[in-house]
């Protein structure tokens, strides 16, 4: 009995956050109501405060999602962490490329909700320094190759993200069309060039 109140509960959080990245997607974080992201995941208004304390809580816990999601991507065979490598190059971009496409709901809410909560302000800045930092051994062989980075270490990694969520923002936008892969074989050749200072054959 207690094992199948477990299953229900899970049940219901995974439905509350299905419908929260649907109604992100569609009308936005600030213009989205916990209403109706009961409404929209089938469940009792008061179902909500079960799983979580507010809107707020839900979004962190989608973004703790996300970086459990973006851990999983060392585990590829294909990984390759060294950035003196184009193909290293490649495959980071394109992880990172398709794994934003799939959860800009997500990304989008945390933007918006970092403009009118500090905390969240914070909790998208640590995130992003969590992301760079997860990477930053990949810029280890660089001396031993000869090459000098465009600037530290952080900024470096910082501009790498910075191009590529922009150019992700102006493709869904419809501003640059795009193919994902055209995506990420330009952003390669950009980054890649960017970061050592030579082309890519």
């Amino acid at each position: 009995m207690a094992g199948r109140r477990q299953e229900k509960s899970a049940e219901t959080e995974q439905a509350l956050k299905a419908a929260a990245r649907t109604l992100f997607a569609e009308r936005g974080y600030l213009n989205t109501k916990i209403t109706d992201i009961t409404a929209a995941a089938g469940r009792a208004a008061g179902s909500f405060y079960n799983h979580f304390a507010s809107k707020e809580e839900l979004l962190q816990s989608l973004l703790k999602d996300l970086a459990d999601e973006s851990d999983t991507d060392t585990e590829d065979p294909a990984h390759n962490p060294d950035f003196t490598h184009p193909d290293a190059v490649r495959f980071h971009i394109e992880s990172y490329w398709t794994f934003a496409r799939r959860n800009s709901s997500v990304m989008r809410a945390v933007e918006q909700a970092a403009l009118v909560n500090e905390e969240f302000a914070h909790i998208a800045a640590r995130f992003g320094a969590e992301q760079r930092e997860s990477i930053a051994d990949h810029l280890d062989g660089f001396p031993a190759a000869g090459l000098k980075l465009p600037s530290t270490r952080d900024a470096s990694l910082a501009m790498t993200f910075l191009v590529t969520s922009a150019l992700l923002r102006a493709v869904e936008e419809g501003t640059v069309e795009l193919t994902d892969q055209e995506a990420v074989t330009g952003l390669t050749r950009f980054i890649y060039r960017g970061l050592t200072g030579r082309d890519i054959d």
